[in-house]
């Protein structure tokens, strides 16, 4: 286990105590798709409760795993695991599929995720990312290192909800972010181009600079459009 993880799993086990039921390592670094240099470290953390005191027990261990670079672990309890899979479906599937149990009891592996919201969660969310996407790039334009920047740490994104987007249409979704855009590609139609030179920006295929934002953002925006309006006929 890498040492950052040791010591924050000892720091959430002094903290909890007998009430820490699992912690789960999901995302990237589980998926065997981690860049360090884009990545972070995404971490469940189930209690059996959830109230003011296991708060602010968590304050000191959060904003030290922050100062690490990785967001604060989500902190569910052992009923909201069970009981929330219909509203966070996406999550659930992600983390059922690819996930590391760190300590404790295993609530993830036979955990029966509710789809009945499913197809709309992934439209909302790849909307809500595209819309928030193009608000932040409309202020970028002139700043290419920014702007650079915004698209490549957006595309691991929109890799993880295009891999929903293929499971939608019955398609296998591979794990590594660079075959998703290439099932993408061959299901939807879509090129391929602008994802993969972000890539390679992420895995330090080519030096940052080297690549035009600015040019690869009109192929990107249609792109991702492209299998939105792949989700949305789904409904009809």
């Amino acid at each position: 286990m890498e040492k950052r993880l040791e010591q924050l799993l000892a720091k959430l086990r002094a903290a909890f105590g007998d009430r820490l039921v699992s912690v789960v390592l999901y995302g990237s670094a589980a998926a065997g798709d981690h860049q360090p240099k884009f990545s972070d470290y995404n971490v469940l953390c189930v209690l059996t409760q959830i109230g003011w005191a296991d708060l602010a027990a968590s304050e000191p261990i959060f904003q030290w795993w922050r100062a690490q670079g990785s967001p604060a672990p989500l902190l569910l309890t052992e009923a909201e695991v069970a009981g929330s899979t219909d509203c966070f479906a996406i999550e659930f599937h992600d983390i059922q599929r690819h996930h590391q149990l760190l300590y404790g009891r295993d609530v993830i592996t036979p955990l029966v995720v509710d789809d009945c919201f499913y197809r709309a969660q992934v439209e909302h969310d790849l909307r809500a990312k595209l819309l928030r996407l193009r608000q932040k790039a409309a202020g970028m334009l002139s700043e290419p290192d920014q702007l650079r920047r915004l698209l490549a740490d957006s595309v691991a994104t929109f890799c993880v909800l295009f891999r929903h987007a293929l499971a939608l249409h019955g398609v296998e979704a591979p794990a590594k972010k660079r075959d998703v855009v290439h099932s993408v590609s061959g299901v939807f139609s879509v090129d391929s181009m602008a994802f993969e030179r972000l890539l390679d920006i992420r895995e330090e295929r080519v030096k940052a600079r080297e690549v035009d934002p600015v040019s690869v953002l009109d192929a990107y925006l249609k792109g991702i459009e492209t299998v939105i309006d792949a989700v949305d006929r789904l409904e009809k």
